[in-house]
């Protein structure tokens, strides 16, 4: 049965909008500071987020995007779990929204609200927890320093920097 408990966290980055809306959006970025999946930030995509399975849970998140508003708001369904389960890995049918505004530093307020939770689930304390400590501020700002690498390149007869390059996992830090 979902709820109406939402768990809100605020997270203040010093990137702009449009580089946190990549570390929302693009997989091999998402992967980096919370799990395997295949996002695309399309109206009516289903994709999954994969975890370690446990107990009856098969360790993956069913989701579906909602709303996009590049770069300023992805909305997407959050269920999982198995009935069984009684703490970590039992049914959930959440809702998540990311709303992303400048600041006057040029950078973002990421908000979180993670929405459908009964107040006695576990994983409403959980995972309140877990969206609280894991800094993904933190974590998304060291994931876009390293995927950000500035090129130059020769445009008649002038130089230009191209930013948002990629650079292959292998040549990534860990």
């Amino acid at each position: 049965m979902r709820g109406n408990e939402s768990i809100v966290v605020d997270y203040m980055l010093n990137e702009p909008p449009a580089e946190v809306w990549r570390a929302l959006t693009q997989p091999e970025l998402v992967a980096q500071w919370l799990m395997e999946n295949d996002i695309k930030p399309v109206v009516g995509h289903k994709f999954n987020f994969r975890a370690k399975p446990m107990g009856d849970w098969d360790g993956i998140v069913y989701c579906e995007v909602l709303e996009v508003d590049e770069p300023n708001k992805l909305v997407y369904s959050w269920k999982g779990g198995n009935d069984k389960n009684q703490n970590y890995g039992h049914r959930l049918d959440t809702t998540v929204t990311w709303t992303l505004t400048p600041t006057a530093t040029g950078g973002t307020k990421l908000h979180l609200e993670h929405f459908g939770f009964q107040p006695t689930d576990y994983a409403f304390q959980i995972m309140g927890q877990g969206w609280r400590q894991m800094l993904p501020a933190e974590k998304m700002t060291r994931i876009l320093e390293r995927s950000s690498k500035r090129v130059r390149v020769s445009l008649r007869g002038g130089l230009r920097s191209a930013s948002h390059v990629i650079a292959p996992a292998w040549a990534q830090e860990s």
